[in-house]
């Protein structure tokens, strides 16, 4: 089968930073699905992992997470799918990733695709969704409320905000405010369903008390997460509850003991890297952000279609990640 991968960790302008690929066909272990992959899209782990990790000597590792395509083949003790079946889903770091023509994939991982989804924009939703999701509802439960507050910070609206601020507002009775570039940002991020946005190039704690509203009792931070703790941690209120997914090299939480705040780091591939009890929790919740993608809900914010997968658009798509330039996610689908 035809995929993309890597022999050694390199930096994206090296023509073998990523390269084409002829491997064998996956065989499904007895939970497994093997899809046949028809869109994918690349988020920054894909970079992160491909620049920083080599594959054992003599082997080549194979990235990608989100995927769109179709079951082939499912494993013998599979209850969830059967071959026919359109799904998607974002996979799990420990194994070979989505850059493939096929892929073995643990059903308790994967949702039915949005019937009106095509296959890219399909691709574009599992990692950004289950991110939001679980910080929104299993780490900073927000249907569990802080008392006295009922509002919550989403600080960045790149992919994974943009979706938190879809959920927080569509599922929730949160008032929802975020950070954009203002002012060129603030209908970006008003269409999503913000009630309020902040510049994010100020300090958050100044710009949330210029807007005149409570505290807010939850926090979702994605991004630059050290820069802004100590802010963070005056703005919200006592007894509030934090959740950030990016990856600072040390964080000091002492300002967070006076109002009893509590810090939660989400990390979607924890569940299937530890094969906890409750993985499952994915599929489910991948199957409700299908259903409400599919009543004009939610939707991903994609900023580039390229075709098709190949070593060549991957390349392109991992430098536009890197440089920052990428507006939404990036889909590729299609082989050549």
């Amino acid at each position: 089968m035809k995929a993309v991968g890597y022999h050694a960790a390199a930096p994206i302008d090296r023509p073998d930073a990523l390269v084409d690929l002829s491997l064998p066909a996956p065989v499904a272990g007895p939970r497994d699905l093997l899809v046949r992959v028809h869109a994918v899209s690349v988020n920054p782990v894909d970079t992160k992992v491909r620049a920083g990790v080599n594959p054992p000597a003599g082997t080549a590792r194979v990235l990608g997470f989100d995927a769109a395509g179709v079951v082939e083949v499912v494993g013998a003790d599979v209850t969830l799918f059967k071959p026919g079946d359109a799904v998607f889903y974002a996979g799990d770091i420990t194994r070979p990733g989505t850059n493939a023509e096929l892929h073995a994939v643990d059903e308790r991982l994967v949702g039915h695709k949005p019937h009106s989804l095509d296959w890219a924009a399909a691709a574009a939703l599992p990692l950004t969704s289950i991110t939001a999701w679980e910080a929104l509802f299993d780490r900073l439960e927000v249907r569990r409320p802080v008392p006295g507050a009922n509002g919550i910070l989403i600080v960045g609206s790149g992919g994974v905000g943009s979706i938190a601020i879809q959920l927080a507002k569509r599922l929730t009775g949160l008032t929802v405010t975020t950070t954009a570039a203002l002012p060129a940002g603030a209908d970006a991020v008003r269409a999503l369903g913000a009630d309020h946005v902040i510049d994010y190039r100020q300090p958050l704690d100044e710009g949330f008390a210029a807007l005149g509203i409570d505290a807010p009792g939850f926090v979702f931070s994605t991004t630059h997460t050290r820069e802004h703790l100590a802010e963070i941690a005056r703005l919200i209120a006592p007894q509030g509850r934090i959740a950030f997914i990016d990856d600072p090299d040390a964080l000091d939480i002492v300002a967070l003991k006076p109002k009893m705040l509590s810090a939660h780091w989400e990390y979607m591939f924890g569940r299937s890297t530890f094969q906890t009890a409750d993985m499952i929790a994915q599929h489910k919740l991948l199957d409700e952000v299908a259903a409400l993608a599919d009543a004009g809900r939610i939707a991903a914010v994609i900023g580039q279609r390229l075709s098709p997968i190949c070593a060549e658009t991957l390349r392109q798509a991992h430098a536009s990640v890197e440089r920052g330039s990428a507006r939404g996610k990036i889909v590729i689908e299609g082989w050549s």
